[in-house]
């Protein structure tokens, strides 16, 4: 649980147009503002969050605009998105809530369904809250320390203790109707993506196949495309044109050297070459089937 204000932290005035509070808002450093949470009016616990305007330029997500988005911490595991915007709804309209277990991009949206999904960690999250309007930030961070936000009241109660526990466990029960229909929108799903990579394979296939003066028709691929992988045929014949270059590069009998190694290896291919027919006519002799003419 973080510290209140006093023993070092301080404590700022602030207030929006129009509207002065009775106790100044407490802003500790690293430019959060700290506000008081209550799980009702008649709890004596309190918990504290720590907002602060969200200003990372260098993010590119238009889900966030920087002038509308206020970042919390510290959000209690008992607070869903229905409730955080429950709660702050008060200082302005809510356009959206993202909760998430740290601060970060966001992470891509997960289209499987509901029953293929793993469960969601219990524990103190990160919250973003876009605001419909760039004056709620202002409220927000200068809502005074002394008067709390309250979690559950009689117009949106939340459900703990044995109602909760019968809620989870009636809501964990897969009607099996539901279930096929998901696993059959999957399947189908799946077979759908094979098959367009099969059809996708055939025609990188055909267009790589050369024609009948040894041509490969090159195709230009579209943005984001990956590059096609040449086919064995070409390899071998790239690797064959590379050797041939090479050949061409290198001095052949230049040197002193060159031409010794040269008349070795030409001798040592004869000699290997001579012992060979000797065996050859040996055996032929033996089996009385030898014709020299």
């Amino acid at each position: 649980m973080l510290p209140v204000c006093g023993g070092g932290i301080r404590r700022e005035k602030m207030a929006p147009p129009g509207k002065q509070h009775a106790s100044g808002a407490c802003v500790i450093p690293g430019g959060f503002t700290v506000l008081s949470l209550k799980f009702r009016s008649s709890s004596s616990a309190q918990h504290q969050l720590c907002v602060k305007e969200h200003r990372v330029r260098a993010e590119k997500n238009s889900n966030r605009p920087l002038d509308r988005t206020l970042f919390v911490l510290n959000i209690p595991p008992y607070c869903s998105e229905s409730v955080v915007k429950g709660m702050f709804s008060q200082f302005g309209p809510v356009q959206s809530v993202e909760l998430s277990e740290k601060p970060g991009p966001k992470e891509a949206e997960n289209t499987l369904s509901q029953y293929f999904k793993t469960a969601g960690r219990q524990c103190f999250k990160v919250g973003y809250i876009v605001f419909k309007e760039a004056s709620s930030i202002a409220a927000a961070k200068s809502h005074p320390l002394n008067s709390p936000l309250l979690v559950s009241n009689s117009k949106k109660p939340v459900r703990v203790g044995l109602q909760k526990w019968i809620h989870e466990y009636t809501q964990s029960i897969v009607k099996q109707d539901a279930l096929q229909e998901a696993v059959d929108e999957f399947m189908n799903q799946y077979d759908k993506t094979k098959e367009e990579e099969v059809e996708r394979l055939q025609k990188e296939a055909e267009q790589q196949q050369e024609d009948e003066e040894g041509w490969v028709k090159v195709t230009k691929g579209g943005k984001g495309t990956k590059a096609r992988p040449h086919s064995e045929v070409a390899n071998q014949k790239t690797l064959q044109k590379e050797d041939k270059k090479k050949r061409r590069k290198e001095l052949v009998n230049f040197y002193t050297w060159q031409r010794r190694d040269t008349q070795r290896e030409h001798i040592a291919q004869l000699r290997k070459k001579f012992e060979e027919d000797k065996q050859r006519i040996a055996l032929l002799r033996a089996q009385r089937k030898f014709r020299p003419y």
